[in-house]
């Protein structure tokens, strides 16, 4: 990195080491080169984990490490992006690792801006994002974008992490022993990063983002969120039930799902296949009120009962959705991350 402060030598140790896995990302690779070249301010290394390309790639990380002595490649056989960050994972040298993928760009100040935060007390730190190009952003990823720069603070992440994930991965900086102490990365069928995120959670760890829009996130139709399994709502349910069970519901009673629509029934009977009890169900809809869906009762919030230890989960989507149930449960003194949760 051109204007970084030289790493040399084997007793140096770079503040940051900066985790890009590849896979026939010759597209996109000058564009993200060029920006981990214009790096500012960290001394750092650049890890360019080559995923068994077969394209013009492993040719462009060639030339990277050539022309830049703290670019590292590490070209493996074709195992997948799980096996890929694990084994990046293994090789930094830093304490801080910094996530990029081979399609995105970073700021030239990143580094710097989330270290000081991480250097504050913090495990795991964002950025604000922005994705491009802009004439292939839909209006879903448009809303995520939005819903993804409202959550800055640890207290706000923590209560958003059973919505999906409340950090963009290449736009992440973390303590890479917080990582490895909880097993790094796993392929379980489902996002690799999500499900990190919350087993970090539950380990205790510190999350924050620098609010600035410091990560471009690059939108195209073979982005692996696009075209993967793993990546499906299905999969994505599956590790929210799985965190579910060993978090906020782990020995409660039984759950109350707010909103019985398609996502709130798919949800409860997930989770009742996982061992959990269903208690009830919360909806204002009058053509649901009074119903029973799995054999439990569908009530108005004001008129359930819960009992004690019970968790209401509310499937009411969408962030209007989210701020009408949130000022309802107020209301009836219901507080958020103890007796009810977002899941949608």
């Amino acid at each position: 990195m051109a204007n970084l402060p030289p790493v040399t030598g084997a007793d140096k140790q770079p503040a940051v080491s900066v985790l890009v896995p590849v896979h026939d990302a010759a597209a996109w690779l000058p564009a993200t080169l060029g920006s981990l070249r214009r790096l500012r301010g960290v001394a750092c290394e650049v890890l360019l984990v080559d995923d068994g390309s077969t394209d013009a790639s492993p040719a462009l990380l060639a030339e990277a490490a050539r022309r830049d002595p703290h670019v590292r490649v590490l070209r493996r056989p074709h195992e997948g992006l799980v096996a890929a960050l694990n084994a990046g994972l293994a090789a930094a040298r830093a304490p801080y690792v910094a996530r990029l993928d081979a399609d995105d760009v970073l700021h030239p100040d990143r580094l710097g801006r989330q270290l000081a935060r991480a250097e504050a007390g913090a495990d795991v730190v964002g950025t604000g994002v922005r994705c491009f190009p802009t004439q292939r952003i839909q209006a879903g990823l448009r809303r995520y974008e939005a819903w993804q720069n409202t959550l800055v603070e640890h207290a706000d992440l923590a209560l958003a992490r059973f919505v999906e994930s409340p950090l963009v991965h290449p736009s992440v900086l973390f303590r890479a022993d917080a990582v490895r102490a909880v097993g790094g990365y796993r392929d379980a069928g489902w996002p690799e990063d999500y499900d990190l995120w919350l087993r970090l959670f539950e380990a205790g760890a510190r999350f924050c983002k620098v609010p600035e829009v410091l990560t471009f996130w690059r939108e195209h139709p073979a982005r692996l969120t696009r075209t993967a399994a793993h990546c499906r709502a299905e999969a994505i349910r599956a590790c929210k039930v799985h965190h579910l069970l060993r978090g906020p519901l782990a020995g409660a009673p039984g759950f109350w799902v707010a909103g019985a629509g398609p996502d709130g029934k798919a949800l409860a009977r997930d989770l009742v296949a996982g061992g959990a009890r269903l208690a009830g169900w919360l909806d204002v809809h009058p053509g649901r009120v009074g119903q029973r869906i799995h054999g439990a009762l569908v009530q108005r919030a004001e008129d359930a009962a819960l009992g004690d230890g019970e968790v209401v989960l509310s499937a009411v989507g969408g962030v209007g959705g989210r701020a009408r149930v949130r000022a309802l449960f107020a209301g009836l003194g219901w507080v958020e991350g103890a007796r009810w949760w977002a899941v949608a």
